[in-house]
């Protein structure tokens, strides 16, 4: 799997800020609201940078078998906003070097970059991170 490329689209729905909103408890106008986000300059109401890096983390955790346990740090620059009901594109490399593995990816909407740098660290056993009984 060693500098292996992965490319990834997801779409969120309309109602995915909202969901999030409530999951979170964030429930800032901005991404609930598309009249208070268009009051701001904003296109619409924009999703959570948090929802998007969640997004991100499931499709680099999908790349080396997709258990949650096996995910020990994730980094990332925000640099852009997403909106719902528009394709986000996800692209990335499999790094595997010493026995760690990381994924280096990106994401975009359109011809704006949202997430840049990230870098998610993944555990070769992901059963070390089960807590203890």
């Amino acid at each position: 799997m060693a500098n292996e490329h992965f490319h990834a689209v997801v779409t969120p729905d309309r109602y995915f800020p909202h969901r999030y909103a409530g999951a979170a408890e964030d429930f800032n106008p901005l991404h609930i609201d598309a009249e208070a986000a268009a009051s701001v300059g904003l296109p619409g109401n924009i999703l959570h940078g948090l929802s998007t890096l969640g997004l991100a983390a499931r499709l680099c955790l999908e790349q080396v078998g997709g258990d949650p346990r096996a995910l020990a740090r994730i980094s990332v620059q925000f640099r852009g906003v997403g909106v719902p009901e528009e394709e986000i594109e996800f692209s990335g490399t499999v790094a595997v070097s010493a026995g760690a593995t990381s994924v280096h990816f990106t994401a975009s909407q359109g011809d704006r970059t949202v997430l840049r740098d990230g870098v998610a660290e993944l555990r070769d056993d992901a059963t070390a991170a089960d807590p203890p009984r």
